[in-house]
């Protein structure tokens, strides 16, 4: 079975996400080195990232992981080492890159005075696209909010705008920097949810995260970034199979629920915005 027809499954869709078998690596990272002076941000790493899946970046801060999303997307110079990404040589190509590629920052600014449907017409023609405004909205929940301006969203709304300005392009590489930090449990869960539609399109995800549930919950490998190395790279469930054979105990008994379960039982999944 190969990858579901990208265009042809709407985030929309309630079909189950398509069974990804293939192993090709759209991304490929080779001894990737960024310097700042005498420090080493990212120190000769080298991974692949694989089509259709979602790909998680770990690491305490001033790790690296954001630098390296950077240099993955063109933003920042690579000083040292290769990424191709589907075929394509980041640094070489950087314009090529940008126009297959969608791209949501830790914090994103928007015109206060463009209302949402507005700003994806504009964002679309910045790639020579025309786009549906009213279906990526509904896409990212947001519907009601078509002729609001950013100014006037909540944090959790404002994450899922900037979302759907990143997929203006259907891209085949979305990246999202800490994407649910600082939000409510539900705005949290529902931008998981949201992030699953999007991995049932065929698109690749590459995410960073301070959180370790979701992380688990969402990618399918990642990488655990520490003082500009990679030091472990796997599935979240071998991470944790390993850790056990080598011995680690847990310090509490693991409930088959935690707080955020009885939060979200006792206020309801509904967003509240």
């Amino acid at each position: 079975m190969g990858l579901c027809p990208k265009r042809k499954v709407p985030l929309t869709s309630s079909r189950e996400s398509c069974i990804i078998t293939t192993m090709k690596n759209i991304i490929t990272v080779t001894n990737l080195t960024k310097r700042y002076g005498d420090k080493i941000a990212v120190n000769d790493i080298s991974f692949n990232v694989r089509q259709g899946e979602v790909f998680g970046i770990l690491g305490p801060n001033g790790a690296g992981k954001t630098t390296t999303m950077e240099m993955m997307e063109a933003l920042r110079p690579i000083d040292g080492g290769t990424v191709i990404l589907d075929g394509i040589n980041v640094a070489k190509r950087p314009h090529k890159i940008k126009q297959i590629i969608g791209i949501q920052l830790q914090a994103s600014a928007f015109y206060d005075k463009v209302n949402l449907t507005e700003s994806l017409n504009m964002f679309a023609a910045f790639y020579g696209r025309r786009v549906d405004p009213v279906a990526l909205l509904a896409d990212v929940e947001l519907s009601d909010k078509a002729k609001s301006y950013p100014e006037k969203l909540s944090g959790g709304q404002r994450q899922r705008f900037s979302i759907a300005t990143a997929l203006v392009n259907d891209p085949k590489v979305l990246f999202l920097d800490e994407p649910t930090t600082g939000l409510d449990p539900q705005a949290r869960r529902h931008l998981w949810d949201l992030i699953e539609k999007i991995k049932a399109r065929g698109v690749t995800v590459i995410l960073t995260s301070h959180y370790m549930e979701e992380a688990e919950k969402l990618c399918d490998r990642l990488a655990i970034m520490d003082d500009g190395k990679i030091i472990a790279l796997d599935s979240p469930a071998k991470m944790v199979k390993d850790l056990l054979k080598r011995g680690f105990k847990p310090k509490k008994t693991v409930e088959q629920a935690d707080l955020e379960d009885v939060y979200i039982d006792l206020t309801g999944k509904e967003l509240r915005e």
